[in-house]
């Protein structure tokens, strides 16, 4: 018998409703912890207004899984369609509970659901679930998608330069002595995803030489495999991704440059202005 499989993702993944709508996704809410209690991104808080509340908190928000009973009430809800089974992509298991969390409410719920670690965050969360919804419509099995995916997290490349060290520091992520020493020196962290956690790749002065740093991984890349698409992806710093989008282009005439919001759990962490590229490798 052939599955009827349910896709289901959380807010990190940052679809758009278009795309949501058509490819009938089921999107789980990350939650953003202020002072005064507990937002669900696109449910409760536009990102617009995560960032004005965002600029003026002076404590740092914090983030945490989809609210376990809203994930057992959606496979509880799939089941009850008729689906078979699902699969859930979710951000590293490395940074996010969320991996967990999905898991355990697919067992409350009696559900058969395939959780997928995407090993990172955002757009390549995005491209694991085109790549799944094509080998579906292509009548692959359960099985040979999960696996497909499972391989393909390998091939994700998620690289970011935080605008500065001080939202870091906030959210418990660089020493303090780190923070101070890097915004007085201006410096630039060049950030990576690798097997799930995010590491330091080098400290540059200038956000230019980040993005020359970038370019040239990008260029090392693209000479050794197959770069479709790449994603400029950015926490609320649009303009700045539309400059080097154009100036990408002119250098990689072949690829084709989107640019890409992070969701607000993303900004809690990599503060405004955080910008970077995205890319799979086949």
């Amino acid at each position: 018998m052939k599955e009827k499989i349910a896709w289901v993702t959380d807010t990190s993944a940052m679809l758009d409703e278009d795309y949501i709508k058509s490819n009938n996704i089921h999107v789980l809410p990350i939650v953003v912890i202020f002072e005064d209690g507990p937002l669900r991104e696109t449910v409760d808080m536009s990102l617009d207004e995560f960032y004005e509340r965002l600029r003026a908190s002076k404590k740092s928000p914090t983030t945490s899984q989809p609210v376990i009973g809203e994930s057992i009430n959606l496979y509880k809800k799939l089941k009850a369609e008729g689906y078979t089974c699902a699969i859930a992509i979710h951000p590293s298991s490395k940074l996010s509970n969320t991996y967990e969390s999905s898991s355990m409410a697919a067992q409350q719920a009696g559900f058969k659901v395939y959780t997928i670690d995407s090993k990172s965050i955002s757009y390549p969360m995005k491209k694991l679930i085109e790549r799944g919804k094509q080998l579906e419509r292509e009548d692959y099995d359960i099985e040979t998608i999960v696996k497909n995916l499972q391989d393909m997290t390998n091939n994700i490349v998620l690289t970011g330069v935080p605008a500065s060290l001080t939202q870091l520091h906030k959210s418990g992520r660089v020493p303090g002595i780190a923070a101070i020493l890097g915004n007085i020196l201006r410096l630039k962290l060049i950030l990576s995803f690798e097997d799930g956690l995010v590491l330091l790749k080098e400290k540059v002065r200038t956000f230019n030489k980040a993005k020359n740093y970038l370019n040239e991984l990008l260029k090392e890349q693209f000479q050794q495999h197959s770069i479709q698409e790449v994603a400029i992806v950015h926490c609320n710093n649009e303009q700045e991704a539309i400059n080097w989008k154009l100036e990408l282009q002119q250098q990689f005439p072949t690829i084709q440059f989107i640019i890409y919001p992070f969701s607000a759990a993303i900004g809690v962490h990599a503060g405004e202005g955080t910008t970077g590229l995205s890319w799979i490798r086949y």
